[in-house]
């Protein structure tokens, strides 16, 4: 136990101690300053949140957009898409207005199912029935006589001629006729967003790092755009430099 003179110092210390106040080190000024930079964060995630839900996000629906694509394994192109989805309706076209017409092009006329930042590539892929993901490329029946391309199986080769596993990689160009720069991705592929008319894309399995090719359809996208009002001409396009993501 304690002796008796301790008891007493515990107690006239405690007595000193009532009615003080607890005050950070350095004063007031941090704890104003954390609060001042708290309610400032608040209003401009408020803020923020105002602006984004007041502004529109295209396309809107019913929008007419064209979109180049193409399907790549190793070094070239495969067959585009063939037959329509509007004639007779097929219920994904019913749902999301997305289709092509064997023109290596997607013609983007979204219903409020893929419209504004519901517009992804894997609308257009799930419309056709194709997967896509980090393990392959994988067709219906119906197209490219059912392949599925396997990264466990198919071998590309590289730059410098050596034969390694392939990889799944879609590159993007948000817009055909500016073709200078574009963005691959290496995963997440239906999440890609379709925020641009004239877009163009391009699926493909091959070898990391491999030169991706822009869709040929580029050299015809304007044409097709256009036809509902009139003729265009053709337009041909450089290369293109790519820079990863994903």
């Amino acid at each position: 136990m304690a002796s008796g003179s301790s008891a007493k110092k515990v107690a006239r210390l405690a007595q000193k101690g009532k009615g003080k106040k607890v005050r950070f080190q350095g004063g007031t000024l941090f704890p104003s300053v954390m609060a001042a930079v708290i309610i400032l964060g608040t209003a401009l995630v408020a803020y923020a949140r105002q602006s984004e839900s007041s502004a529109p996000v295209s396309p809107e629906v019913n929008a007419r957009w064209h979109v180049s694509y193409g399907f790549y394994k190793c070094d070239g192109f495969l067959n585009d898409l063939t037959g329509t989805l509007d004639d007779p309706a097929t219920p994904e076209f019913t749902k999301y207005g997305i289709q092509s017409k064997g023109d290596g092009i997607i013609h983007w006329h979204p219903t409020t199912n893929a419209a504004g930042s519901k517009s992804r590539l894997g609308v257009f892929l799930e419309s056709y029935g194709i997967t896509v993901d980090s393990k392959g490329i994988t067709f219906p029946a119906s197209q490219n006589s059912g392949e599925s391309y396997k990264t466990s199986d198919l071998k590309c080769k590289d730059s410098s001629g050596k034969e390694v596993a392939a990889q799944v990689q879609v590159v993007v160009w948000d817009k055909y006729d500016q073709p200078g720069t574009s963005k691959k991705y290496i995963t997440d592929f239906n999440n890609i967003r379709i925020k641009n008319d004239g877009m163009a894309i391009t699926i493909a399995i091959a070898a990391p790092g491999a030169k991706i090719e822009i869709p040929k359809s580029v050299a015809t996208i304007k044409d097709i755009a256009l036809a509902e009002a009139g003729a265009a001409p053709a337009t041909t396009l450089p290369g293109a430099t790519t820079t990863t993501a994903g």
